[in-house]
């Protein structure tokens, strides 16, 4: 790999397109354990530089709009709670701008390098309402001046917070330089949970159920103490929650296509250590599931533990090293959708939460109001439980399973690449479908090896292979058709994506097929469920664009995590429990065994 042109598998490019599906599919994955996604060298310097001007000018606008917070005496700033808020308003702002999280080449961004406020600034374009049918005034899925309005409203009101000074409340260190004014910081978690029943894609990216819980705290609570415990617990609870999610086959399988994909990792040996014997079986290996449950999960179960109720200094300061590791690692991997920003923020937060408000310091749990304490921790834990036992009603995000390798997802099949320009000519977006931005850059065959390796990717993970699985039920061949990542979807039509399913349901689905028209057969995507909590049965789904659900089941996460990714034996068995009436499918696959009629 050179530090401008990209990593290519060993392959004739005129000779791909005709290698058989699989076949293709397994020279990718071969290549991804070797090379990862391949991208330039180059990209890795562009998101290092990303990230230091986020901290630069995060640092420069809290003190240059700030009374108390000076120039001269940047160190005084450590401690100052208006800093964090200011920091986390900064995070916000970007990340709701599209300029943080799912930037660039690695969200499958190219040109431009950024959805988010090009799509979210105009009419027309596609909005995806949660609950359409329960929430009065949300019905629809197009883009109106109202959205928009109330948009430009919300990067209002967090810029307006940039300008604030701070007020003081009771409990304040003496000399500090306040918090930010309650009613201000009330406008903007009004705005966002507004937006969230207009558009969830909106809301999830602005990642509220990370900041708004902190910020309604400084916002409602009178007193300081209380507000710093609520914010210690919200951020325990994000470790905790990530840490309990990831319970499962999808976790060890992200974790080693994670470090497949590092760039500093240079070793061949190293790389090919990730997986069990390679190039022959390419499933995660004891090194990568030590790597995942000990240097993760362990360490996010136990560690926040030990912040939130050490009354010794140095244990508190073990476990703020520690947590400075793991994400630390998790940046340095660059993972798809390269969420930097938010993993830099977390580095801030546990030394500033957890250093300068020591438990022994008259910050721990029991210094809380009581009545309060309950409040929060109800509040924290609500969604992750939810989450974890019903997640078909709640986004990953929202329940906490960050890195967890145990989303909802989907894959998409065009009958041909017609049906898929057709995206390009029937919707109002502010970019084109990723092969269509690549092939200016490198050429058609190259550009479709890295779309193509997209798809290989998401059958690196278990529920990748339930989606080729189903698809090859419901579709006359996987030779002649398209295959695309729903996350290259998504990305396209909604201007974000996130590794959230729940983004690039039914529910988007209507709105493509409302603008495309499809007939029966043109667009057909298999979907997934997240794997619920003390089970292993997996929920997935067949959608027909033109047809709505075709096909409802579910498959056991062993038998999918226990196949090899590019599917040697078969399709993965699978239960159906429900078909559209009249519906039969055009496949020749048997959906029970994995064999072939």
């Amino acid at each position: 790999m050179g530090y401008r042109t990209a990593e290519l598998p060993p392959v004739d490019l005129d000779e791909f397109a005709d290698i058989p599906f699989f076949e293709r599919m397994k020279l990718l994955q071969l290549h991804w354990v070797e090379h990862g996604f391949g991208t330039p060298k180059q990209t890795g310097m562009f998101y290092a530089w990303k990230i230091f001007f986020y901290g630069l000018f995060g640092l420069i606008f809290a003190g240059a709009f700030t009374a108390g917070l000076e120039f001269s005496d940047i160190g005084g700033w450590w401690d100052e709670p208006i800093l964090y808020q200011k920091l986390m308003i900064w995070t916000i702002l970007l990340e709701v701008m599209g300029l943080a999280a799912t930037c660039g080449p690695l969200a499958f961004h190219f040109d431009p390098p950024i959805g988010g406020i090009l799509y979210w600034w105009q009419n027309d374009t596609i909005r995806v309402p949660p609950y359409p049918n329960h929430v009065p005034f949300t019905k629809g899925n197009r883009r109106t001046p109202w959205d928009t309005g109330l948009y430009k409203l919300i990067l209002a009101s967090l810029v307006l917070l940039f300008f604030l000074s701070g007020e003081q409340v009771d409990g304040l260190p003496e000399g500090s330089a306040g918090i930010l004014p309650q009613w201000a910081v009330l406008i903007y978690c009004g705005l966002i949970i507004t937006m969230a029943f207009r558009d969830k894609i909106v809301f999830l990216s602005s990642r509220a159920e990370q900041y708004v819980p902190t910020l309604l705290c400084f916002a409602l609570f009178t007193n300081f103490v209380d507000m710093v415990i609520a914010a210690k617990i919200f951020i325990v609870i994000i470790w905790m929650g990530a840490g309990f999610s990831k319970f499962n086959h999808g976790f060890s399988s992200t974790v080693a296509i994670m470090v497949q994909n590092t760039p500093w990792v240079v070793w061949d040996k190293f790389r090919k250590a990730t997986v069990k014997d390679y190039p022959n079986d390419i499933r995660p290996s004891k090194v990568t599931h030590a790597l995942a449950h000990i240097g993760g999960t362990t360490c996010e179960l136990v560690m926040p533990l030990v912040l939130l109720f050490s009354p010794w200094p140095w244990a508190t300061w073990i476990a703020i090293v520690s947590i400075w590791m793991l994400h630390t690692f998790i940046i340095s991997t660059f993972p798809l959708a390269v969420p930097l920003e938010w993993n830099v923020f977390f580095i801030f937060c546990v030394a500033f939460l957890f250093a300068n408000f020591h438990a022994g310091d008259g910050y721990a749990v029991t210094d809380m109001n009581p009545a309060l304490l309950a409040l929060v921790v109800v509040a924290g834990l609500f969604p992750i439980v939810l989450g974890a036992l019903r997640p078909q009603y709640v986004s990953f995000l929202v329940g906490m399973k960050q890195y967890a390798g145990n989303w909802a997802a989907a894959t998409f099949s065009f009958k041909d690449k017609e049906k898929e320009d057709r995206i390009n000519e029937k919707i109002v977006k502010s970019a084109e479908n990723q092969i269509d931005q690549l092939e200016p850059l490198f050429g058609k065959e190259i550009s479709e090896i890295f779309i193509q390796k997209a798809v290989a990717f998401r059958m690196m993970h278990p529920m990748g292979r339930m989606h080729i699985s189903a698809l090859m039920r419901h579709v006359d061949s996987m030779e002649t058709r398209v295959t695309r990542e729903g996350e290259f979807v998504s990305n396209v039509l909604t201007g974000w994506n996130f590794g959230d399913g729940h983004c690039l349901d039914e529910r988007l689905i209507e709105a493509l097929q409302e603008r495309c028209q499809y007939e029966p057969g043109d667009v057909v995507i298999a979907w997934t469920e997240s794997q619920p909590a003390f089970t292993k049965k997996v929920q997935y789904r067949v959608i027909d664009a033109a047809l709505g659900t075709i096909e409802k089941g579910w498959y056991h996460n062993d038998d999918a995590y226990n196949e090899q990714p590019w599917l040697p034996n078969g399709p993965i068995p699978h239960t159906v429990t429900w078909t559209l009436p009249g519906y039969e499918a055009p496949g020749v696959v048997h959906p029970g065994t994995g064999g072939r009629v």
